[in-house]
Parts: C-alpha cells; sequence; structure tokens
C-alpha cells in the first residue's frame, strides 16, 4: 500500500483545517470571488462535508 501524494497530503490537511474552523466559530462564511482560487475553496468545502453543503454561506 502506498501513501498518500504531496498533493493528497495537502487536500486532506486543508479539509481538515476548514472542519476545524467551521467546528470553533460561531458564525462562517466564505467569500467567494468566482476566481480560481475560490473555486478550489468551494470544492474543497464540498469535499469537507459531504453528503451535507457546505454549513456556512457564501458571500
Amino acid at each position: 500500500m502506498t501513501g498518500l501524494t504531496h498533493l493528497q497530503r495537502l487536500e486532506a490537511e486543508s479539509i481538515h483545517i476548514l472542519r476545524e474552523v467551521v467546528a470553533e466559530t460561531e458564525r462562517p462564511v466564505m467569500l467567494y470571488s468566482v476566481g480560481k482560487d475560490s473555486a478550489v475553496m468551494l470544492h474543497l468545502a464540498k469535499k469537507a462535508f459531504f453528503p451535507a453543503r457546505p454549513p456556512f454561506p457564501l458571500l
């Protein structure tokens, strides 16, 4: 069995951070500018909370 690739480790860490932030904040919001970075963050948020929707609004 092989370990995670560097990119998979970064993705897993990002998902972990998203879940931590949601757990520790009262009313989280994700800023969304329709750019590449925002698209990646939204994709990570969807993966982090699947099958539910991300538990915060986009602004």
